[in-house]
């Protein structure tokens, strides 16, 4: 009985390909998803941090408006009507408010 343990060890041990097939997927899963998010995640801070008085802006919520006022975390957005309503930058949807922005070039 012993010596059937000791075979069926040695024969089922952790080889060289399974190895190297988890290494390949740690690759893969770091340039489909993690690198991807982190470049996203900057390319939103930056955004954020150029954004001036005046500006428009979407909310995450979908809420449009003009930025009145910029404090250090948050900004003041005038809606229609002249209200005003105070939101954290994290709030603020850099491809809606980036489509928003930008000209519509006409042929």
């Amino acid at each position: 009985m012993i010596t059937t343990v000791l075979l069926q060890a040695a024969g089922g041990g952790f080889g060289t390909p399974q190895l190297i097939m988890f290494g390949l997927i740690a690759i893969v899963f770091y340039f489909f998803m993690i690198r991807p998010q982190v470049k996203k995640q900057k390319d939103q801070k930056k955004y954020v941090e150029e954004l001036k008085k005046g500006d428009k802006i979407i909310t995450t919520a979908g809420i449009h408006g003009k930025i009145y006022e910029v404090a250090e975390t948050t900004f003041l957005v005038e809606v229609e009507g002249g209200t005003r309503i105070r939101f954290d930058k994290s709030a603020v949807s850099l491809e809606a408010s980036k489509a928003l922005n930008t000209p519509v070039v006409s042929k």
